[in-house]
């Protein structure tokens, strides 16, 4: 990249290095909310709708993960990762595969602590309903999930923000290694150290504006789907 050229200029140019950064940061990202909702939606709702002893202290965990610390999660992958980890054999250490991973485990905690809080103000609305039909255990999940979409969107799109935002665990796991596992937030974070701060400024407005762009797109089929359900 020139050093003298922006990062808006660049992306206007259409460089090749630049679009490569933004194109893997959103694949690691979607991929990581995908990863994420397939286990948060179903254990928030589950957690939601079904009783058991020490129930109370799980919602405390959940709630708790929200805030896990990255590079702690990012260590414990590249552990898990490494040659000597249980994992190693799986050859996914310093790749999008294991970026993927660790952003999923920071992810998963967010959506399904917004899942159980949904489902259960859905569950409070619809209880009675529910139980009248006689719909079992499974299916109180799945319906629920189904006439909460709307709503959970909220969720995943926290997640989404959880990921795009992430550095620490995927600097670890990932080794920020240029042409290969390099993101937008961690070469902000080199740039930055490098000294090449109008680089790093213009990554960030294009990180920003990837965000809103995303935020917008789903408000905008949150809304269409809305109108289209009635």
């Amino acid at each position: 990249m020139p050093d003298s050229a922006s990062a808006l200029q660049l992306v206007l140019s259409g460089d090749p290095t630049l679009l490569a950064i933004v194109r893997l940061s959103l694949l690691v990202s979607l991929s990581a909310v995908v990863f994420g909702a397939l286990i948060g939606v179903p254990f928030g709702a589950g957690l939601a709708l079904t009783r058991f002893p020490g129930r109370e202290a799980v919602i405390v965990i959940v709630n708790a993960l929200m805030g896990l610390p990255p590079v702690v999660v990012g260590l414990a992958v590249y552990l898990l990762l490494s040659r000597a980890g249980p994992l190693g054999s799986w050859g996914l250490l310093f790749t999008p595969g294991a970026m993927i991973v660790a952003q999923s485990i920071l992810i998963a905690p967010i959506i399904a602590a917004l899942t159980r809080q949904t489902i259960a103000d859905l569950w409070t609305e619809y209880r009675d309903e529910l139980a009248a039909m006689d719909v079992g255990p499974l299916r109180r999940i799945a319906t629920l999930i189904w006439d909460g979409r709307f709503s959970l969107v909220t969720a995943l799109l926290a997640g989404f923000g959880r990921a795009a935002a992430e550095v620490g665990a995927v600097i670890i796991v990932g080794g920020n290694i240029d042409g290969f596992t390099r993101i937008m937030t961690t070469t902000i974070a080199l740039e930055t150290s490098k000294g090449d701060l109008p680089l790093a400024v213009g990554l960030g407005l294009v990180l920003i504006a990837i965000v809103v762009a995303v935020n917008a797109a789903a408000w905008g089929l949150r809304r269409a789907g809305e109108r289209f359900a009635g």
